[in-house]
């Protein structure tokens, strides 16, 4: 599959027609996706001047066009034409990053990447899983987060964010702290495991420790069919998409940051107790700061 984007000059704007193809390209049928192939692989081109042209170039069907331009949000082929006539001149990139690469295209093909990233997690993502995970950490006496490489920082980050929002939270990276962390768990507790693979040994063996005690568990993983899902009450599922580069890890990192700042928001608003407190908060780091004179 390919992304496709353009550039402008002064940044990048999404080519946006050709960004919901490929979002949508896994819902599509074989006959859609040889449309949306033949779209990928001919960007910044002129489309047929008939429908039946493309669909002959295409080898699909004229019915099968009008369905793959509605499922874009446009009105019928027509429609489609019109969108991406006002893209056909703009450069086109793919999301690899080569060696051939200057500092600013790399730049551009991750922020690409990343917004790729938080658009498949807003369809991956269950609405009620939120609200059933915020009600949870919300009422909860105590919440633990956990994690382990990558993922201890998102677990530190949410443990931070869920203590200014007026919880009683705190995080665990060491494996021996964790376990100790779990063992002292009951019922109104809440530990919140974040795993990308969904199938840490430790943070898994955890979590389901935590649910023998009582305590309500989170997962927040990109592994829906994972050891993981299996310990969880609750499981907020990102980006289920391998990261293109994968030693950084950032798309699914990023999406799950995105995540715990979208729970705190509904924690606090919530209830205004807290945030009048997330107010006092605020008002206390600024007396932190060094004022210039």
């Amino acid at each position: 599959m390919k992304i496709i984007f353009r550039i402008m000059k002064g940044g990048s704007v999404i080519n946006r027609t050709l960004l919901q193809a490929q979002l949508l390209y896994n819902d599509m049928g074989n006959a859609e996706k040889r449309v949306a192939d033949w779209l990928f692989s001919h960007s910044g081109e002129v489309l047929p001047y008939s429908i039946t042209d493309l669909a002959s170039k295409c080898e699909s069907s004229e019915a099968t066009i009008v369905r793959f331009s509605k499922r874009l949000g446009c009105t019928g082929y027509q429609d489609l034409k019109l969108n991406l006539a006002k893209e056909h001149d703009k450069k086109v990139i793919t999301p690899t990053i080569t060696g051939e690469d200057d500092t600013y295209a790399i730049f551009e093909k991750v922020c690409n990447d990343a917004y790729m990233s938080l658009e498949r997690t807003k369809k991956t993502l269950s609405p009620e899983a939120m609200t059933r995970a915020a009600t949870a950490i919300s009422e909860a006496r105590r919440v633990v987060c956990i994690g382990l490489g990558a993922s201890a920082a998102v677990a530190e980050d949410a443990s931070n964010k869920f203590l200014r929002a007026g919880c009683n939270s705190s995080s665990y990276s060491d494996t021996h702290m964790q376990a100790v962390a779990v063992s002292q768990l009951r019922r109104g507790d809440c530990l919140i495991g974040i795993s990308r693979s969904g199938s840490s040994k430790d943070i898994v063996e955890a979590m389901k420790a935590a649910r023998a005690h009582g305590a309500f568990t989170v997962s927040i993983t990109s592994r829906e069919r994972s050891p993981i899902a299996r310990q969880s009450d609750v499981m907020l599922l990102t980006d289920t998409e391998e990261t293109r580069h994968s030693s950084l890890e950032l798309c699914s990192h990023l999406s799950r940051l995105v995540v715990i700042d979208a729970l705190c928001y509904k924690i606090v608003y919530q209830n205004e107790e807290r945030a009048a407190r997330i107010g006092e908060s605020e008002a206390e780091l600024i007396s932190k700061r060094i004022i210039e004179e």
